[in-house]
């Protein structure tokens, strides 16, 4: 892949981060919790392939994706650790509300990953603009 397309879908991926995390607000305002902390991941998901985009790597399984992103970018330091356990926290959050029989998501819940999502897009894009990709 060029480095041209390279770029191009770093800023298609961070364009869709910053598009569900503005739906995750929405949820939240609308009290949709479930919905809120699901849209939150996905935001924070998108923000961490925009970066392996830029190394031309991609994987089918959200694991792997969370997996090579913490070996490669919060190991490393590159990205703080504290925000390698938020992430973790983020995916797991996600999976119960979408699947536990019965889960009900607290407004204290979802604002805490909503304040997670943007902490986490934020730091990525700051990172994106260092390594001199243009990012929405």
């Amino acid at each position: 892949m060029s480095d041209e397309r390279k770029k191009a879908l770093c800023e298609y991926r961070m364009q869709n981060a910053q598009e569900s995390f503005s739906v995750a607000e929405d949820c939240y305002m609308k009290n949709h919790f479930k919905d809120s902390i699901n849209r939150s991941y996905y935001s924070v998901f998108y923000a961490v392939k925009a970066v392996l985009s830029l190394e031309g790597i991609d994987f089918k399984r959200h694991k792997d994706v969370i997996a090579y992103f913490n070996h490669t970018y919060v190991a490393t330091e590159i990205i703080p650790r504290s925000f390698g356990r938020k992430i973790g926290q983020l995916q797991q959050r996600r999976e119960k509300s979408d699947y536990d029989d019965f889960y009900i998501a607290s407004k204290e819940e979802a604002l805490e990953q909503l304040n997670n999502a943007k902490a986490i897009i934020e730091v990525i894009r700051k990172y994106l603009e260092e390594k001199g990709g243009e990012t929405p």
